[in-house]
């Protein structure tokens, strides 16, 4: 029986890593929670799991969770950072699910690996801010860091049993979002409901407009150089529309390994939780003979500059990635509010990144202030702007 603790339990990846849990309770036991703000939800599967503790953002909210639970269970509610720390340190969990949107996850995932404990990583910005220092720690406390993200598993799975230096690419697939055929005319014209609207995947509505900008694959770029240990000139992208190659691998030899399967993360998320086992989701198949056509298009880096301006910024290195994820996340918050166009995205986060002084080899305390910076000038930026 292996005891998880999931952060982020009420946004898409954290409903369906407790779906695969649920399935599979012989299996898995959720021994902790931590969510930001749906406590209606949040109650459900505090009701449901039966967790020895759980996380809010707010105290307030947990004052309200605590009146809603009081006399129904025995579940501890904590809130805040620290909180979300305890959770993701609990004595009795083994693994931690880190599903907490953005650059919030990063101190509780490195509390989860200080604590010792193994990581099924969904939060990307992990990596993305500080990928140096997190796979350092998770080498020294000898944990396992297994990635949920469709595309790194899929690399995860296609390197088992091969010799890192025999890779000589990898190949992200993207599916290009809603805005795959469009112009430039046509995305200045994009609203909020336009890009929530993804072709393949159901997700949170920040992951989705980073995948509608192509921010989100820019993101996955610079984690894949750390997960696996690669030079970002060895990352390609390409557009996969159907979503079914999830991602692939090119040795030296000439050799090119893909994982295919239906677009449904309970696959990757099940796979983390039960390595190097597999266990029956019950899903439904992969059919071939229905498919169809298999398309893989170049991405038009004009027309989705974020993703440029994610690999220049991983290339560059230091807190420069950081940086660009914070900025990207105000963007992105701004642009939900209806204060800024889809257009303005890449806009706001090319300034913020022009403004930096970055530090090639920051220590995290340097990491967390560049990301505090940031944020502030990409407000200024933003203020300046006229939707």
């Amino acid at each position: 029986m292996k005891i998880i603790s999931v952060l982020g339990s009420t946004g898409s990846i954290g409903v369906n890593a407790l779906d695969v849990v649920g399935r599979n309770q012989k299996l898995f036991q959720i021994g902790a929670l931590a969510a930001g703000r749906n406590i209606t939800l949040l109650k459900k599967q505090i009701e449901k799991f039966r967790p020895a503790i759980a996380a809010v953002r707010e105290e307030k909210d947990a004052l309200q969770l605590r009146k809603l639970l009081a006399g129904k269970t025995d579940t501890r509610i904590v809130a805040g950072l620290e909180g979300m720390k305890q959770a993701a340190s609990a004595d009795n969990c083994q693994m931690v699910i880190s599903a907490i949107s953005g650059a919030a996850g990063l101190i509780p995932t490195l509390t989860a690996i200080e604590a010792g404990k193994d990581i099924a990583l969904a939060n990307k910005e992990t990596m993305v801010m500080a990928g140096a220092i997190v796979t350092k720690r998770a080498e020294k406390k000898g944990i396992k860091i297994l990635p949920v993200d469709s595309e790194h598993s899929a690399i995860f799975q296609c390197l088992e049993g091969q010799r890192r230096e025999n890779i000589k690419r990898i190949i992200l697939t993207a599916s290009g979002g809603p805005f795959l055929h469009y112009k430039k005319s046509q995305l200045a014209r994009v609203k909020l409901k336009h890009a929530l609207k993804h072709p393949n995947w159901k997700m949170g509505n920040k992951i989705t407009i980073d995948s509608a900008s192509m921010m989100n694959k820019g993101l996955e770029v610079i984690e894949a150089k750390w997960l696996f240990n690669v030079d970002i000139k060895q990352i390609e992208v390409l557009i996969h529309p159907q979503s079914i190659v999830h991602s692939l691998v090119e040795f030296n030899d000439g050799a090119l390994l893909g994982q295919l399967g239906i677009p449904d993360m309970r696959i990757p998320i099940s796979y983390a939780l039960s390595y190097p086992n597999r266990i029956n989701n019950n899903l439904p198949a992969l059919n071939l003979l229905q498919t169809g056509k298999l398309e893989f298009i170049k991405p038009d880096r004009n027309l989705f500059p974020c993703l440029r301006l994610a690999c220049e910024a991983g290339i560059k290195g230091g807190t420069m990635p950081a940086v660009l994820n914070a900025a990207n996340e105000e963007a992105v918050g701004a642009f939900i509010a209806g204060k800024i166009k889809f257009t303005d995205l890449p806009k706001v986060v090319e300034k913020v990144i022009a403004a930096h002084d970055f530090a090639a080899d920051p220590a995290l305390n340097e990491i967390l202030e560049a990301d505090l910076w940031a944020r502030q000038e990409a407000i200024k930026k933003i203020e300046r702007i006229t939707v």
